[in-house]
């Protein structure tokens, strides 16, 4: 499936997004430094009724948020991550097989815990407003 979206339509490419979960539980955010990882995980939270400011977990690693429906969604920053036994540290392992929502940006720093059936999206950029994203279930 491949959306394109700019900051005007983000919403918009976050619903169809959020129409494409289905079953899946874990997407692995890929793309370069600036490319709007945080900012479309922000706007996928957003419209599951997260309350709460959505944040990149840069420091923490990852942050907890609650949507409307009462269901947790974990949101991972791995860019500082640099050996998966620091992920393991931090319990990653019992929130990727929890079941719950996981959004995980810089995750080809945790790739070897990733459950199997990890989605992954790309996002690229096109041009400084408009950006490609690419979601693939490998």
């Amino acid at each position: 499936m491949i959306f394109h979206s700019t900051l005007e339509n983000i919403e918009d490419t976050a619903k169809k997004f959020i129409e494409q979960i289905g079953s899946n539980r874990v997407f692995a955010f890929n793309g370069e430094m600036g490319a709007g990882k945080t900012t479309f995980i922000k706007a996928i939270c957003e419209l599951l009724g997260v309350k709460e400011p959505v944040n990149s977990p840069t420091f923490s690693i990852v942050n907890e948020y609650v949507a409307e429906s009462g269901k947790i969604i974990y949101h991972f920053d791995c860019y500082r991550i640099n050996d998966v036994k620091e992920a393991l540290n931090i319990g990653a392992e019992e929130y990727l097989y929890s079941g719950n929502l996981c959004f995980i940006e810089w995750a080809e720093n945790i790739a070897p815990i990733l459950p199997e059936h990890t989605v992954n999206v790309d996002i690229q950029i096109v041009d400084d407003k408009t950006r490609r994203l690419i979601m693939k279930d490998e």
